[in-house]
């Protein structure tokens, strides 16, 4: 009984210091353990990579596309003209949803070539259930996010999914490109020229030498 008492205590002291003020106990373990969760991904296999090497053109321009910020304000893609721009889908309570803080890394040492952008979207088991402005706020205090948030929206295929989720998983638009997003956090690089070059999985991470060696 007194190691149980024991046990119980050193329990209940970790989980007090695995809570995070601004976040919700699913949510603090899901961020303390995130290195375990990439590890059982990377013992179990990545997942299907998908890379443009035949450098197919995309028969409807990326730079037609256009999106509702979380703000509210309209961003049209040809400002990104230049640039490589990546891609992701996203939620707040995801095992992957630390990947928030390494795509903040990418955008601050590459903003100078690189477009990050995040698409919020409850596609996949609930995992995004707050509105935009709350949405912001859970990126901004607990994972420092700078760089554009979308308006949240549907990026699986449907009827209601987004336009710019429709053109990178469909290959009429795009090229070649046939994948929708299969969780939170799969992630699509375009080229400076709008060309749709790869698509990684959730289960790889944005700072990966898979995705940096498509990004450089």
């Amino acid at each position: 009984m007194k190691k149980l008492i024991i046990i119980l205590v050193i329990l209940a002291v970790v989980l007090l210091l695995i809570k995070r003020k601004d976040m919700s106990w699913r949510q603090s373990v899901m961020k303390t353990f995130y290195p375990l969760i990439m590890l059982r991904g990377k013992l179990m296999g990545k997942g299907q990579i998908l890379r443009n090497r035949a450098g197919v053109q995309p028969p409807v321009s990326f730079y037609s596309l256009q999106m509702v910020a979380n703000n509210g304000s309209l961003i049209t893609f040809d400002s990104f003209k230049g640039k490589k721009v990546l891609l992701v889908n996203t939620a707040s309570d995801c095992g992957y949803t630390g990947q928030y803080e390494e795509l903040e890394n990418l955008h601050r040492q590459y903003g100078e070539q690189l477009v990050v952008l995040g698409f919020p979207a409850n596609d996949f088991k609930h995992q995004e259930t707050k509105d935009d402005a709350a949405i912001a706020a859970f990126c901004k205090i607990n994972y420092g996010v700078s760089f554009p948030l979308m308006k949240k929206s549907m990026v699986i295929k449907g009827s209601e999914q987004n336009e710019v989720f429709n053109w990178l998983s469909d290959s009429t638009r795009n090229g070649w490109c046939n994948q929708a997003p299969v969780w939170n956090f799969c992630k699509y690089i375009i080229d400076e020229n709008g060309t749709l070059l790869a698509f990684f999985p959730n289960t790889v991470s944005p700072l990966s030498k898979e995705v940096l060696t498509v990004l450089k």
